[in-house]
């Protein structure tokens, strides 16, 4: 059988559609007669094999052209070819319909023997074809690379694309392990995923996998993996699907805004100008190149503006930020702190200078820069270093120093998206810098004031030994209003002040400056603690008057204790401040039980005293609320801290200086987030032997038995060169009091390194120094008292007052100097 000279059809000259598109099949003789038919063609035609065979297969064909073609076409010699095509056949129901044939001849001993034929619907045997081109279309066209892998995970069909990441021609790759000696790709990953993937049948999908193209010449690459099981409809392996996708643009651009947001978030946050160039040079590498550092002018770095540089040689620039640090660093590469020597004037350096990145993408070009400064170029030039770039930290209009990245591991160079990238991120970094300057420079300043507004750091007295302590506040925090002080008081007394002004900052500071003085001036009068806080509460609210002014909320807390050498008595009283630790020669650790009152400011409420014995020996510890209040905000957690590591650290006779530094380091080296100001005094006692007492009635007499009684003192103490001058000091006062006051009198001489006279009666009348007229019969007492001694003074007493007078040991000054 032959079919019409002129049929096409649908795969011709292909290996066509898959045979079971063609399920009917018939026989057909060489006299063209039907003589099988399978139930497939029944179905597809409507026919049953009892109509059909036995009758011509012409009479199968709907059109007439086709019926005389078969017909012409039989008995020709070259009907025994094979043919395909689609022919109108008629159906049983009277419809005509198009049907695939294949039509193969059948040969016997003679030669000829008939034709087999295959047929089915021609119109899903042409949406198959065209679909099958379609998919041949995409797997070859498809720009990612896509392979086909056998169940020995072996290439069996790769698309161009995979060809040309894999850099060979698929014939050589055909029958060769998924991986192997595959240069885009780590081949480790590729069979550890498809062996994954074959024996659990899960996909992976968007796998992350670096790689490089086989010329390495676009750098490293990142490509997306994913990999699948293929199955017949039987759920049957066939094999494996790997493609890739490249992924390298949007993960550079990933890559750059991740950097920028570490470079954000990691740089400037500590306002120190050292660590924020660490910072810088930390988030460079390894993310952008593989050895950084970042120099900055010596002036930078102690808070200072850089100087208007005219030239290079002018920079000055220390290196301060190194990566990678330690073991890491370039061996002769210069270190962080290094100073290079003056830099000469090359054209790279002035266009860092104003204010451009300069990019040495080539290992050629880095030879070019170095060309004649062949001594400098080890300090700047790590070994195999071969490409660079270098931007200036540029902040408000000045150049803070350079930054600069070095790629020597990594073969792919720096571009100028890497050189913009840096850029950017060097800007973002200078005003870090520059605002961690600008803090440096303030904090400078505050610490300067504050710390020549405190008292000498250590004082030694008849009364105490003392050693005290100032930390300002750090991680950023301002200066604040914390001090201490340590005022000498008249008859060998000392008075110990700890306080702690509301806020930081400037204000702070001089309002405690403000508050130190009144202490002073306060503490001049002699006034007994609950009294002189009280004086310090009225001006605290003075200030607060003008602090609407000023923008500023006053408030502070004191302590002010006054401890005597003579009757080894500490009197307090606190304005809402911590208590004070005792340690007793006996080792014994306590916190002094107090009440204290309100915060300075506040108003209208009273302060309470508490006096306590306090033993020669003893160390009174007075601090600020820094000392105890840490990370854990309990003050009592922080004082039992405190209580604990003076029980362990102080001894008889310890040195104070190091016991106070060595409770400031126990407190950890995380910075405080507020002042600490400490103050310890080792209390000392005059000895008996050292003072003197009696007691008078109100009587003229007394006079001429307190100037015996004085200087017989003065004798036993081998001090009669100022007996003259004592007796009429005591003469003076011994007969003011008669005269004014009234009895008892008391007199109490005491030695220390002055001799002091108190002369206390029960009068509160103060006495007043004024110059009598030259008629007057009376009034030069205490003139002469005054030019007699080195000082004078009277205080308040709880049962009258107490005039009190100093002298030198040595009597330099007598009587008739006082003549004119």
């Amino acid at each position: 059988m032959s079919g019409p000279a002129n049929a096409q059809g649908p795969g011709a000259g292909e290996a066509g559609p898959s045979p079971e598109l063609y399920p009917a099949t018939a026989w057909v003789d060489r006299t063209g007669t039907v003589r099988l038919w399978s139930a497939e063609a029944e179905a597809l035609l409507g026919h049953p094999a009892g109509e059909v065979c036995g009758t011509p297969a012409v009479e199968l064909l709907t059109t007439r052209g086709d019926r005389e073609a078969a017909l012409a076409g039989r008995d020709r010699s070259d009907a025994g070819r094979s043919w395909d095509g689609v022919l109108a056949l008629r159906h049983r129901d009277g419809h005509e319909a198009r049907v695939a044939l294949r039509v193969r001849p059948l040969t016997d001993r003679m030669g000829r023997a008939g034709w087999s034929v295959s047929a089915g619907d021609a119109g899903r045997i042409e949406r198959e074809s065209v679909d099958r081109a379609m998919m041949r279309a995409l797997f070859e066209q498809y720009p990612a690379p896509i392979a086909l892998l056998d169940g020995e995970l072996r290439y069996r069909l790769l698309n161009g694309a995979a060809e040309r990441v894999l850099g060979r021609p698929g014939n050589r790759l055909i029958g060769q392990h998924a991986g192997a000696d595959a240069p885009h790709v780590d081949s480790g990953v590729i069979d550890r995923v498809l062996r994954e993937v074959q024996e659990t049948g899960e996909s992976v999908l968007g796998l992350p996998v670096r790689g490089s193209p086989p010329s390495g010449s676009d750098g490293e690459r990142m490509w997306s993996l994913s990999t699948f099981r293929l199955t017949d409809p039987a759920c049957r392996p066939l094999g494996m699907c790997q493609t890739y996708v490249d992924v390298t643009d949007g993960y550079r651009a990933e890559r750059r805004l991740e950097l920028l947001s570490r470079a954000a978030a990691n740089i400037g946050a500590t306002l120190d100008v050292a660590r924020t160039a660490q910072e810088l040079a930390d988030v460079l590498v390894p993310a952008l190149g593989d050895v950084a550092w970042v120099a900055l002018s010596e002036a930078v770095l102690g808070g200072d503006e850089p100087p208007k540089m005219s030239g290079p040689g002018q920079w000055n620039l220390r290196r301060i930020g190194v990566a990678p640090a330690g073991e890491g660093w370039p061996a002769g590469l210069p270190a962080a702190g290094a100073l290079p020597p003056a830099l000469p004037n090359h054209a790279l350096l002035r266009r860092i200078g104003q204010g451009e990145t300069v990019l040495l993408p080539d290992r050629e070009s880095v030879v070019a820069a170095a060309e004649g400064y062949s001594e400098l170029a080890p300090l700047f030039v790590p070994e195999h270093g071969h490409s660079a770039i270098a931007a200036p930290l540029f902040a408000r209009g000045l150049v803070l120093g350079t930054v600069v990245v070095w790629r020597t591991r990594r073969p792919a160079p720096f571009g100028q998206v890497d050189a913009d990238l840096l850029t950017e991120i060097a800007s973002r970094a200078a005003l870090g810098v520059d605002n961690a300057r600008r803090y440096t420079r303030e904090h400078r300043a505050a610490v300067a004031l504050q710390q020549r507004l405190l008292p000498a750091a250590t004082t030694d007295s008849s009364a105490a030994e003392t050693v005290g302590f100032y930390v300002p506040a750090g991680g950023g925090a301002e200066i604040g209003g914390d001090w201490y002080d340590v005022i000498a008081l008249p008859s060998f007394r000392a008075a110990l002040v700890a306080g702690d002004v509301t806020g930081h900052g400037l204000p702070a500071t001089a309002t405690m400056g403000r508050l130190r003085t009144a202490v002073d001036t306060l503490a001049d009068l002699e006034l007994d603690p609950d009294e002189l806080l009280t004086h310090l509460d009225d001006l605290v609210q003075q200030l607060q008057g003008e602090a609407p002014h000023q923008g500023d909320t006053v408030g502070a807390s004191c302590l002010y204790a006054v401890y005597d050498p003579v009757t080894c008595q500490c009197t307090l009283a606190s304005a809402g401040h911590p208590p004070p630790v005792v340690i007793r020669p006996d080792g014994t650790v306590e916190s002094v039980a107090i009440s204290p009152g309100p915060l300075l400011g506040v108003g209208g409420m009273p302060f309470e005293v508490t006096t306590f014995d306090l033993e020669p020996g003893s160390v009174i510890a007075v601090y600020t609320k820094g000392v105890i209040y840490r990370e854990d905000h309990d003050p009592d957690a922080g004082l039992r801290r405190l209580t604990d590591h003076l029980a362990r650290s102080v001894s008889p006779g310890c040195d104070l200086n190091g016991m106070g530094h060595e409770l400031l380091r126990s407190l950890g080296d995380a910075p405080a987030r507020d002042d600490m100001a400490l103050l310890l005094a080792r209390t000392r006692a005059l000895p008996p032997e050292s003072i003197a007492t009696w007691e008078f009635p109100a009587d003229v007499s007394v006079a001429a038995a307190a100037r015996k009684a004085a200087a017989g003192q003065l004798a036993a103490w081998g001090m009669d060169e100022l007996s003259f001058t004592t007796e009429l000091v005591v003469s003076e006062l011994v007969t003011n009091a008669v005269r004014y006051a009234g009895g008892p009198i008391g007199l109490r001489l005491i030695r220390g390194d002055v001799l002091v006279c108190e002369v206390n009666d029960p009068s509160n009348t103060q006495p007043r120094l004024r110059r009598a007229r030259w008629s007057d019969e009376g009034g030069r007492g205490m003139f002469l008292i005054a030019q007699l001694t080195a000082r004078w003074g009277s205080r308040y007493t709880r049962s009258g007052k107490t005039i009190w007078t100093e002298q030198p040991l040595t009597a330099d000054l007598g009587l008739l100097d006082l003549l004119p």
